[in-house]
């Protein structure tokens, strides 16, 4: 059943005017009180979802906030909005890893810590793992996120490559398999699953180097979605079903509703 939110939750109510208008994730020019409710909703969030996925309904988020569902919607209009104010902090710092990379005078080295360092911060919090695994095409600042980093990833692979260190059969589509692979590894957080994680990345890196290179199958239809996805991914991807297949931008209430 849907969450139904009270009478006094609805947004023609008093204290529902005094909440703010819908911000999806800007804290600038809210209320003291509704600045409040929104720092006690979004860390309710990744509590939720770093111990049960990103898929946890919004009734639940409310309760453990100590606000409405209804206060809920008004903050956070769609899933992809909650999701990316809930993890704002580790979407800024995969961009920022990204520009490290770049950076590096070493591009194989870059590239190196920067598949290690995503990886790293996944198998850290299962909540963020599913969020920069799933597609969420209405939001803007995945979508922002995405079309800062597509050209960024497509260059550091091609510098890379340049070094003769990275095989020149090389897929963006492989970095997806290992994200995914990691996802798998890290994914119920159990005993010595990040020293898992750890070892399965070294053994991918070892893997890309192109002294190691051998014939390999054809790549993985895989996209790349979240913050670190290539165009070279997504043409290579074609119909490609994506991490989550399925998975769609669906609003906080629809997502409920499905349950």
């Amino acid at each position: 059943m849907p969450d139904q939110p009270s009478h006094k939750d609805t947004p023609a109510a008093a204290h529902g005017a005094a909440d703010g208008a819908v911000d999806g994730g800007a804290a600038g020019g809210l209320r003291i009180d509704a600045r409040y409710n929104r720092e006690r909703i979004l860390r309710a969030a990744r509590e939720a979802y770093t111990a049960h996925g990103i898929d946890v309904p919004v009734a639940t988020i409310a309760r453990r906030a100590g606000v409405g569902v209804a206060t809920v919607y008004r903050r956070f209009p769609t899933r992809a909005s909650l999701v990316t104010a809930a993890f704002s902090r580790q979407l800024s710092r995969c961009a920022g890893v990204l520009d490290e990379a770049l950076a590096d005078p070493d591009p194989w080295h870059g590239f190196c810590t920067l598949i290690e360092q995503v990886c790293a911060m996944h198998a850290a919090d299962r909540g963020f793992t599913e969020a920069f695994l799933s597609e969420f095409p209405d939001s803007g600042e995945f979508g922002r996120e995405r079309a800062r980093a597509d050209e960024g990833l497509a260059r550091l692979v091609r510098a890379a490559k340049g070094t003769g260190k990275l095989r020149e059969d090389f897929e963006v589509s492989d970095v997806a398999l290992l994200l995914r692979a990691n996802c798998g590894v890290v994914g119920d957080s159990v005993p010595g699953s990040t020293a898992a994680s750890r070892r399965l990345v070294a053994y991918f890196l070892h893997s890309f180097r192109a002294e190691h290179a051998e014939p390999l199958p054809p790549p993985a239809p895989l996209d790349l979605p979240g913050p670190l996805r290539s165009r070279d991914g997504a043409r290579a991807a074609g119909s490609g079903t994506g991490a989550r297949a399925g998975t769609k931008a669906r609003g906080p209430r629809a997502a409920d509703q499905s349950r």
